[in-house]
């Protein structure tokens, strides 16, 4: 006989199909083997006693702070610490309980789901000569030459820029936007480009994205989250696919000493307010970027990134870009041509913590990465 330690990142599934497990016992040990940790902010002292209890009777558990038990203190942080099964044990436990643990158990029942091995590449290339990274900008017939690598590459999105939204940059008119991006959507759309791979404009400009839209394009990347109702109006009217990144501030000012109480539940709060709106407008398909290096520092960029999986919540897909950002640059000092190795990095943790569309400028590294990474996740 022999035992060994499998790693927690092992596909489950798979391996109860290789051991001949049924599918109804497979199903039933799948929810026992993926582990949760969900923190809980502000609980009621009295909840967190009955929640204490209630997860032991079940094989769980929640942390919580020594003097809880004499209820010294209003309010508690917790941490509950469940499998998927248990998460839905205790949801319907407390759907009963008095001191707000009803409102926990609907959140509990959100926070049950399993992140999924598929990825997309985004390839970034822009029209404006003031975007960070020099080696992403083209016109022309070089644009399409390069659009046409990135395809080759491995890229199922391209992402179109003709405003820089770096730190401190400023604004153009909507006439100057267009004027930088009419020509390469031209070309993308008589070369009919968007029958080879899908194609979103990095705009908040009703004019720009509705000259896009008419032509081959299906994702409006807004920076804004859908801030300017006439863009909301657009994207709905051409049935497209709207990613909403969250931003702190604006981008000439957005650096300057970003502050959250928790990062993580103002992006969660700003999601669900500009998801409703989105649905107001009958937009139904979303993506969520939490908006690295937006109104954030490192730390904020860091929490966002090791508690992504998080946002999955929200049942709609995550997108991650970090490419060749100055956070790589904080955590050691390189200039932007050299953070290739960094952006990977950022990218593979984001894939793993349930991104599956990532924002890059090196397409084929990032996808042979990201596809020995699925390999390797994959394998039992």
């Amino acid at each position: 006989m022999n035992l060994y330690k499998l790693s927690s990142t092992s596909d489950m599934k798979a391996l109860f199909q290789t051991l001949g497990v049924t599918k109804e016992g497979s199903a039933i040990l799948e929810q026992k083997a993926h582990l949760n940790f969900i923190y809980i902010k502000d609980l009621k002292t009295p909840a967190a006693n009955i929640l204490k209890q209630d997860a032991l009777s079940i094989g769980a558990d929640l942390a919580v702070p020594k003097e809880t038990i004499t209820c010294k203190t209003a309010l508690v942080d917790a941490v509950l610490i469940a499998n998927d099964k248990q998460l839905k044990k205790l949801a319907r436990k407390e759907k009963v309980q008095p001191f707000g643990l009803k409102a926990v158990a609907e959140k509990l029942g959100e926070f049950v789901f399993t992140c999924k091995d598929d990825f997309e590449v985004m390839g970034i290339i822009n029209t404006n000569e003031d975007s960070f990274f020099q080696d992403s900008r083209f016109s022309g017939e070089n644009a399409l030459a390069h659009i046409g690598k990135m395809i080759e590459e491995g890229a199922s999105i391209i992402d179109l820029g003709g405003v820089s939204s770096r730190p401190g940059s400023l604004g153009v008119s909507e006439t100057e936007e267009l004027a930088r991006v009419k020509p390469i959507i031209d070309l993308i759309y008589e070369h009919k480009l968007f029958e080879k791979a899908r194609f979103s404009l990095d705009s908040y400009s009703p004019l720009c994205l509705e000259y896009a839209l008419q032509r081959g394009f299906s994702i409006v990347n807004d920076i804004t989250a859908l801030a300017n109702d006439d863009v909301a109006r657009v994207a709905a009217k051409y049935n497209a696919t709207v990613v909403l990144m969250h931003m702190q501030g604006d981008p000439q000012r957005m650096q300057e000493e970003p502050s959250y109480e928790n990062v993580i539940i103002s992006v969660d709060d700003f999601f669900k307010e500009r998801i409703a709106k989105a649905h107001s407008f009958g937009i139904s398909k979303i993506v969520l970027d939490v908006g690295i290096g937006f109104g954030k520092n490192l730390e904020h960029n860091l929490k966002l990134l090791k508690h992504h999986e998080h946002f999955l919540h929200f049942g709609f897909p995550l997108l991650f870009g970090a490419s060749r950002k100055s956070m790589i640059d904080k955590i050691i000092s390189t200039p932007v041509s050299e953070r290739l190795a960094g952006s990977l990095t950022l990218h593979l943790k984001a894939y793993e913590h349930g991104a599956t569309i990532l924002r890059v400028h090196d397409v084929q590294e990032h996808v042979q990465a990201l596809s020995v990474l699925k390999a390797l996740n994959q394998t039992i």
